[in-house]
């Protein structure tokens, strides 16, 4: 079997992101700040642990300012519902996915006016047209990092550099790009990143946060959920004090046990190493479709400008089909169809019928792109018995 599929989720994880999580059942299992007995302060030194990594990966000083939800799109909930109220306006990016655009179209309907920035056919962005949707009104600029259906980079230094000269906070969805592509909070002029710790982190499911940088007044902030925190106990008004101010309930301590885990064999691999082993994949992926007689490679087709996810179709067939002739004739796990970014579609020009993303990771080999790419050759010519 080849995997293609890690812009949804990585996989397979590491042997240590395993061995932790089963550790933490075996041994541990308690929760943190609701007990005094050594357990829970073995768990409270896990989370606490998650957060420092975090903070070394985005190189936030405070690794207090690192807030644990289920997912990113729970973290840009928090600070979509936190943040806008009735008239304000929001500006986001024809690349966005669901977990930026329903929120939005949600709050619009509550009286927040919304403006979307145009991208390029290729998904790219020029900062200016940001600026241009300013607004007095205009309360937060929110983009995606990294397309999820081609892999497009936004440039977040730039729009960053846009939102501190107006005084808007930014916030940024890293889903697509943490532990695969760098991120600096402080130069990519970054006051809220949200995270997820299934894909580029190799964590498991049910496991994000947001990244709030030093300089963002939590104040500003309202809370997504309320309750019990383990703090405070005595007052029935929820802390304000981070991190306990986000993060309410129990938290899913098994979870951030792998996630570490996956984090710490990320910073120690390498970003860097990282990325020259994804780039390079991705160019031989672009190259091979691209040669395809009747295959169309969408996205920028430099892997210096996108991650590995890579978009193609071909002609007169659907997506779907050719999802199911890769995973049923050759093995080859992929993901057709619109990948909750209908937004991203319509600037890319595949709306309605999407298209077939393959997405290789830290684990894919060369050879396993040449297998995928031969794949879709025989497809293309219809050589299929």
């Amino acid at each position: 079997m080849i995997y293609l599929d890690n812009a949804a989720t990585s996989w397979p994880k590491p042997d240590i992101v395993h061995e932790t999580m089963s550790r933490y059942m075996r041994e541990i299992g308690a929760s943190p700040g609701r007990s005094g007995h050594r357990l829970a302060n073995e768990a409270e030194r896990i989370r606490l642990d998650a957060r420092e990594a975090i903070a070394e990966l985005v190189g936030l000083s405070d690794p207090m300012r690192v807030i644990f939800t289920l997912n990113a799109t729970e973290a840009l909930n928090l600070v979509m519902q936190g943040l806008l109220q009735p008239g304000a306006h929001a500006i986001t990016t024809g690349m966005e996915h669901n977990s930026v655009m329903r929120p939005l179209r949600a709050l619009e309907q509550r009286g927040v006016s919304i403006s979307v920035a145009p991208c390029s056919r290729d998904g790219t962005l020029d900062p200016q047209t940001i600026d241009e949707a300013i607004r007095p009104q205009t309360r937060l600029i929110v983009v995606n990092h990294a397309s999820n259906v081609c892999g497009t980079v936004l440039p977040i230094r730039e729009i960053g550099a846009v939102a501190r000269r107006h005084d808007i906070p930014f916030l940024v969805d890293a889903a697509q790009t943490a532990g695969c592509w760098p991120i600096d909070i402080n130069d990519d002029n970054i006051d809220l990143l949200a995270f997820t710790g299934h894909k580029g982190l190799l964590g498991p499911t049910g496991t994000g946060g947001l990244a709030i940088n030093d300089d963002f007044n939590i104040d500003m902030l309202r809370p997504l959920v309320f309750g019990g925190t383990g703090s405070r106990s005595e007052h029935e008004h929820q802390p304000d004090f981070l991190p306990d101010k986000y993060e309410s309930g129990t938290p899913n301590i098994v979870g951030l046990a792998g996630l570490v885990a996956g984090l710490r064999y990320v910073l120690d691999r390498g970003l860097e190493r990282i990325r020259v082993h994804e780039q390079k994949l991705t160019r031989r992926l672009i190259d091979g479709l691209y040669a395809i007689s009747g295959v169309c490679v969408f996205g920028t087709r430099d892997p210096h400008r996108q991650t590995a996810a890579v978009s193609f179709m071909i002609d007169g067939q659907s997506a779907s089909r050719i999802a199911h002739d890769l995973d049923e004739r050759f093995e080859i796990m992929c993901r057709p169809g619109l990948h909750c970014a209908p937004q991203a579609h319509r600037t890319l020009g595949t709306l309605p019928n999407g298209t077939v993303r393959f997405a290789p990771g830290l684990f894919t080999t060369e050879a396993e792109i040449d297998k995928a790419v031969a794949a879709v050759a025989q497809l293309a010519e219809g050589t299929i018995e």
